[in-house]
């Protein structure tokens, strides 16, 4: 009591704005501890915080979802070349890998899969895996496919085509010839009636229209088979205008036909080759349609 009493006794002996000030200074401390007591810092701080993580969690957990579907892409390969590392990342053991390249080391090759599994004793399954990735080279693939192939040819007999004969043949046996239509058939026909007969196949050449494809189409077809009928042509008694009409030659050698007939006489087989623009690689066959 007598403390209490001394402590108001000093407080009343400060001027008025003192004992203010004091009670400012009191309050002030007072109302900081109410603040201090009643707002909880570690609490926010720590909310903050796990705010701050919670918002990087999606992305981890994104990481982990890509990284736990992830599927590492096989490029085909020669599997005469896996090394160590390779033969790890497909799921060979040590031993498998080892067999291989102490193979390799004999300068031998592996050509195909059951080849392969034979040398590194693999299992069906990794087999199964990793086989559809090899890659072996073009000439194993071509050297099987040509043995195959020959073996399939040794046992196929040779089709006959069988051929016509062209001085018989109708306009559907023609047009049976690919590359052969209607018009061109009709000149082929016309041809045969203006000469009488074709007397070789090398006259297929003057049909017009006709490609060298599709003669030598004609040739595997069509031969001469029978005996002919020619119509034939005075090459010493025709006139400029007959003589234009005939299949082999054209207006202006007709004439000079004419001309050569005038100034040597008659003609012989033999000064075929003298007359200008003759066709002399044709002789064989036009002096067969020619009488002298």
């Amino acid at each position: 009591m007598e403390i209490s009493n001394s402590v108001i006794k000093s407080v009343l002996k400060y001027s008025k704005s003192q004992r203010i000030g004091i009670m400012l200074l009191f309050g002030l401390i007072i109302s900081l501890q109410g603040f201090s007591f009643f707002y909880d810092f570690g609490n926010k701080q720590n909310n903050h915080s796990d705010q701050h993580w919670l918002a990087f969690q999606k992305d981890i957990d994104s990481v982990k979802s890509q990284s736990n579907n992830f599927k590492r892409t096989i490029y085909p390969f020669n599997p005469n070349f896996i090394t160590d590392f390779k033969g790890y990342q497909l799921g060979m053991s040590v031993a498998e890998i080892d067999r291989l390249l102490a193979y390799r080391k004999q300068n031998k090759y592996v050509n195909s899969v059951s080849e392969f599994q034979a040398v590194t004793k693999v299992s069906d399954s990794l087999l199964k895996a990793i086989s559809p990735y090899f890659k072996f080279p073009v000439w194993v693939t071509n050297k099987k496919n040509t043995q195959s192939a020959f073996e399939k040819n040794t046992f196929v007999k040779p089709i006959k085509i069988a051929v016509l004969d062209i001085n018989k043949a109708t306009k559907e046996d023609l047009m049976k010839v690919y590359g052969i239509g209607d018009k061109i058939s009709d000149r082929i026909l016309e041809q045969k009636l203006r000469l009488g007969s074709f007397v070789s196949m090398e006259q297929m050449d003057d049909i017009w229209g006709l490609s060298p494809e599709v003669i030598q189409k004609l040739k595997a077809s069509f031969a001469i088979q029978s005996s002919v009928t020619l119509n034939k042509i005075n090459i010493n008694n025709a006139s400029v205008k007959e003589l234009a009409n005939f299949p082999f030659f054209r207006y202006p050698l007709a004439k000079d036909i004419v001309v050569y007939r005038t100034m040597n006489g008659d003609i012989k087989i033999e000064d075929l080759s003298k007359i200008k623009g003759f066709p002399v690689e044709k002789i064989k066959i036009i002096a067969l349609y020619l009488e002298f």
